[in-house]
């Protein structure tokens, strides 16, 4: 069982920048493949990044590419999402995510473990 609490979303004007976090406790982290995720109203959750359990490969989704950076430390148990340039569109819920094994992949079906978000908006 892998438990997880995400923090540091809010409401920025666009252009801004947020930094989410995710502890997680439970079972072992650095053995899970993480990965961030948002829904946003009306919407389907969708992928915006993950990451493998040492770090080495990292996916991002088109919209994020370039604007968010995802990073782990595995000595505390927390995997970041860093959003810079954010725009309206970006206005979600942010979910963290863990997989029972390493490898790195987008579908939300694939991950076992959620968190229960964080609100993300971002104004014109």
């Amino acid at each position: 069982q892998v438990m997880l609490v995400e923090s540091g979303g809010g409401a920025v004007q666009a252009g801004g920048s947020l930094r989410l976090s995710c502890a997680a406790s439970g079972r072992t982290f650095s053995a899970s493949a993480m990965g961030w995720f948002r829904q946003g109203p009306g919407e389907e959750r969708e992928f915006v990044a993950a990451i493998s359990r040492g770090g080495g490969v990292i996916r991002y989704a088109n919209s994020v590419k370039g604007r968010f950076t995802i990073t782990r430390d595995n000595a505390k148990n927390t995997v970041y999402l860093q959003m810079n340039s954010l725009k309206p569109e970006d206005t979600a819920v942010y979910y963290c995510a863990a997989k029972d094994v390493g490898l790195v992949t987008t579908r939300p079906d694939d991950y076992s473990y959620w968190g229960q978000g964080t609100q993300v908006t971002v104004s014109s």
